[in-house]
């Protein structure tokens, strides 16, 4: 991260910029939960409690943004400051967008909850926990500044997508063996689909990240031809 400014009131905006951040990270770790438990707990009350924190993760990324634009039109930081706030106004899409991601997952949770359980929620589960995971180690890596472990939520990604596809072949198993299962296998393909995404969304992350501390832009690296890994 950015070393300590002389000037304080700089300084102070940093680190409440910092703390916006991760109160924003924790909100949406705490909404994929919550969508999660209002599937496997058949809990109605649930989707209320993640569509509230929802609200909350707005007025979050409104604040960010707003402090962001204050410190750019006040400081003028330059360097590696400039790369924290530029990754700050970026990073808080997609905590937005995970966050909107984990509404949706509630919203079917709820459809799912009027009828009989499909299966035992076993997958679901352990991907919603990799995708929390995921989104944890990104926002870990931001505040360390740790490249490091931003790279380790990009070889991350790979396990997440291979249980994914393994959830999408049971559920497309269901299905074609009666066509009764069809719509509650398919809307539990679209919540495994909205895990599959979040999981991207802390890829994103991982990659600012790594953009922050190193300068280096690897998004699409392999369509660039770049390598991502130094």
């Amino acid at each position: 991260m950015a070393a300590t400014h002389t000037d304080k009131t700089f300084e102070n905006d940093l680190r409440a910029l910092r703390e916006k951040l991760l109160a924003m990270g924790a909100r949406v770790e705490e909404q994929i939960a919550l969508s999660v438990r209002a599937l496997t707990e058949r809990d109605t009350a649930l989707p209320a409690r993640v569509k509230a924190s929802d609200r909350e993760v707005n007025v979050l990324e409104i604040e960010v943004d707003d402090l962001c634009r204050k410190i750019l039109a006040l400081r003028q930081p330059a360097a590696s400051d400039l790369r924290f706030i530029t990754t700050a106004l970026k990073i808080v899409v997609d905590l937005e967008r995970i966050g909107d991601l984990a509404v949706n997952i509630a919203e079917r949770a709820a459809d799912l909850n009027e009828a009989p359980p499909l299966k035992q929620y076993q997958d679901t589960p352990r991907l919603a926990e990799m995708a929390q995971q995921q989104v944890r180690r990104a926002l870990d890596a931001f505040v360390a500044g740790d490249t490091a472990k931003a790279e380790d939520v990009l070889r991350g990604d790979d396990h997440l997508d291979d249980l994914f596809v393994k959830i999408f072949n049971e559920l497309l198993t269901y299905m074609m063996e009666d066509s009764r299962n069809i719509r509650r296998a398919n809307a539990l393909l679209s919540i495994a689909k909205h895990l599959e995404r979040i999981g991207d969304h802390a890829v994103n992350l991982a990659e600012m990240v790594i953009y922050m501390v190193r300068g280096t832009d690897i998004r699409h690296a392999r369509s660039r031809g770049l390598e991502w890994v130094e």
